[in-house]
């Protein structure tokens, strides 16, 4: 009867060991844009984000002035199916993922490297939307500096 007992609780704690929480799903969408671009994926990359997904940069011009640029989706799918594999690699950290109900955010300081040298650091801030399909990156804007990266 104990041994029983014990499996039942170690069969327990396995299932809700890999129950995926909302965080966990919104961390597995970040984490395979970026596994996209790393293994040059483009079918993997567009899987990230919704139909009218928005991509924006946030930079400074050469009088110092903030710019906000934006890239079309299918243009950044383009460059990355296009470069080599491990071309483009961003390493990031989860700082902050918040959910409520089928809106999420992310805040993921990162530093890139191109073709293995450093580029830039920043931050990327999303926003994912909880669609019938799962969680896709309908809002996505970045910082880029040189200067500051430790």
């Amino acid at each position: 009867m104990k041994s029983i007992l014990i499996v039942l609780t170690f069969a327990a704690l396995s299932l809700q060991a890999g129950a995926q929480t909302a965080t966990d799903s919104v961390k597995a969408v970040v984490n395979n844009l970026f596994t996209a671009m790393k293994n040059a994926d483009g079918k993997l990359l567009a899987s990230c984000f919704a139909d009218s997904a928005i991509l924006q940069t946030i930079t400074k011009d050469k009088s110092g002035q903030v710019v906000i640029k934006n890239e079309p989706v299918q243009e950044f799918i383009e460059f990355v199916k296009n470069e080599s594999i491990g071309a483009a690699d961003e390493r990031i950290v989860f700082e902050t993922v918040k959910t409520d109900g089928a809106l999420a955010i992310a805040w993921t300081p990162y530093q890139f490297y191109y073709k293995g040298q450093f580029s830039h650091c920043g931050v990327n801030s999303f926003q994912l939307v909880r669609t019938s399909t799962g969680w896709k990156i309908q809002y996505l804007i970045d910082t880029r500096r040189k200067a500051g990266c430790n």
